[in-house]
């Protein structure tokens, strides 16, 4: 019997085919041959050969759609500058393990190892933890919404002083360390949005206490979002059918007062917001049933504030 590695076949086979698919799709998108060596860590020489078409690789991927689409999607946004090594990695990751999942990696496996044949082999898939399979997937949420907020027109004057954060928690949190969010917050600097980190659970304890009341009470909102608080996005709020919640800052124990608060409105609001104390800057917060959707609610929040 030969024993064959998936992740062989996904160094041998898959990784040349996907690398020359990128250096031909960025070749077309403008990008230099050194600036496409860069981008996918090769020489120069190894790129020209993947421009060339003299790379071999697998037509099984060549042709697969999800590796077609998800090529596209990296090329796009690498060449645009949306998407940065990080990003490449995880849309590769997920691609290669659906291909394991009875697509042409598991058919270029069972072709190395015959004896998989007929066995309905799921090894590859049966092993991903539910558990890590959701912090992932919090993790690139929050990762998503950071650059919305970052590409959000005027976003740059509704961030704090004391910077702003996106927080989403994994389902049934119990501590702030279940909370996904920006290490060292995220600020604005000469108008731009400095996103100084990828996002890491137990990275925040303000928005992480907004986020865990806001669960404590049953609501399915499990993210939120800190910004300035601003009469013109509050009357916006109300303007889109929101009822903002004022609350009081002054309370040492925020998560406990929130949760009381929520508890008289019966439910958790889209936006809640405080007018300060002294030493404590007001903050609205935008609430959300994930990151990407409190984000959302961000920018149609600005949006509507500065129309007409």
């Amino acid at each position: 019997m030969s024993l064959v590695l998936p992740s062989e076949l996904v160094v041998d086979r898959f990784l040349p085919t996907v690398r020359a698919m990128l250096a031909a799709r960025l070749a077309d998108r403008g990008l230099t041959q050194r600036e496409i060596a860069t981008e996918l860590g090769v020489t120069q020489a190894a790129v020209s050969k993947y421009i060339g078409g003299d790379s071999g690789g697998d037509d099984r991927f060549r042709d697969d759609p999800e590796t077609v689409a998800t090529v596209d999607r990296i090329a796009d946004g690498l060449a645009a500058g949306e998407m940065d090594g990080y990003d490449a990695l995880a849309e590769l990751l997920s691609l290669v393990r659906t291909l394991e999942d009875r697509g042409p990696i598991c058919e270029l496996h069972e072709e190395e190892m015959p004896e998989l044949r007929g066995l309905g082999c799921d090894l590859c898939v049966r092993g991903l933890d539910p558990d890590v399979r959701a912090e992932r997937d919090v993790l690139t949420n929050v990762r998503t919404a950071a650059r919305t907020l970052a590409s959000t027109p005027g976003m740059a004057d509704f961030i704090p002083n004391v910077g702003t954060n996106i927080g989403m928690c994994l389902p049934d949190p119990h501590d702030e360390t279940d909370v996904a969010a920006v290490p060292g917050r995220i600020y604005a600097m000469g108008g731009r949005i400095e996103i100084p980190a990828n996002p890491e659970f137990g990275a925040s304890k303000h928005v992480a206490t907004a986020v865990l009341a806001s669960n404590s009470v049953g609501s399915d909102r499990r993210a939120a979002i800190n910004i300035a608080t601003d009469d013109e996005l509050l009357a916006a709020a109300r303007t889109l059918d929101i009822d903002p919640l004022e609350f009081d800052a002054d309370y040492e124990d925020r998560g406990a007062h929130l949760r009381r608060r929520f508890a008289d409105r019966g439910a958790v609001p889209a936006v809640a917001y405080h007018r300060g104390a002294f030493g404590i800057e007001p903050a609205t917060y935008v609430f959300g049933a994930t990151a990407v959707d409190a984000a959302d609610l961000v920018g149609d929040l600005l949006e509507e504030a500065s129309s007409p």
